[in-house]
């Protein structure tokens, strides 16, 4: 894993590359404002982006939404201090893969960067569930399906194309687990996990994960990560 660092304080900055590099991961470049990170992103063309918000010239979010316009397998983390709502409900919307808050310790900030890396986008601890319910909230049946006298929405019959595995799975990523996680439950590689979950969004005609996870608390899968296997 290949990682860009962008903040506007260096220390900050210094700090996070030793880190990651005691843990082996390894750090390509830095960045101090989010121009700079436009900029250090098109020449190194790193796997992820540890992103912070508040910077000079331009923000975290901007650079985030033009970052991914141009290179939208780049993986962007948002690494702040704001626990604002709108900040991460507009960092999701911007493309960003997940969204941590400098509160964290040293060893989950390793442990939400290996979930990176399985393909499982990272939530400091509650932001998960309050993007759930926003995107509840503000998700809208987009059309009508017509079925003899009956009309269902899109969002209803969806669920009917998903088969009974798929939607363990769905359960389970949707409760914060890794797709490792999932796959030592069901006795299925990490690979065959990311399969299923490319299958899910097909079927769902979904874009990201984000709206996968949204799409589970509407159907109200969400899952527990402290449920016991049966």
């Amino acid at each position: 894993m290949r990682v860009l660092l962008v903040d506007d304080n260096r220390l900050m900055l210094e700090g996070l590359q030793n880190l990651l590099e005691a843990h082996s991961i390894e750090v390509i470049g830095l960045a101090v404002d989010g121009l700079e990170a436009v900029e250090r992103a098109r020449e190194l063309k790193p796997d992820v982006i540890l992103m912070d918000i508040r910077m000079p010239k331009r923000d975290g979010l901007a650079a985030t939404r033009l970052i991914k316009a141009e290179m939208p397998q780049v993986r962007i983390i948002i690494l702040t201090t704001s626990t604002e709502d709108s900040d991460l409900f507009e960092a999701v919307k911007s493309g960003a893969s997940g969204y941590l808050t400098k509160s964290m310790d040293a060893e989950e900030l390793v442990e939400a960067l290996g979930q990176v890396k399985e393909g499982t986008p990272p939530f400091s601890p509650g932001l998960g569930d309050k993007l759930l319910k926003e995107f509840a909230r503000i998700s809208k049946p987009v059309a009508k399906i017509s079925s003899g006298n009956t009309e269902e929405t899109v969002n209803e019959a969806s669920g009917n194309q998903l088969n009974p595995r798929q939607i363990e799975i769905l359960k389970l990523v949707s409760g914060g687990l890794s797709y490792k996680e999932v796959g030592e439950r069901l006795f299925l590689s990490p690979r065959t996990i990311k399969y299923h979950m490319a299958e899910i969004m097909d079927r769902l005609h979904l874009d990201n994960r984000a709206q996968v996870l949204a799409y589970a608390g509407q159907m109200g899968w969400k899952g527990n990560k402290s449920d016991k296997q049966s």
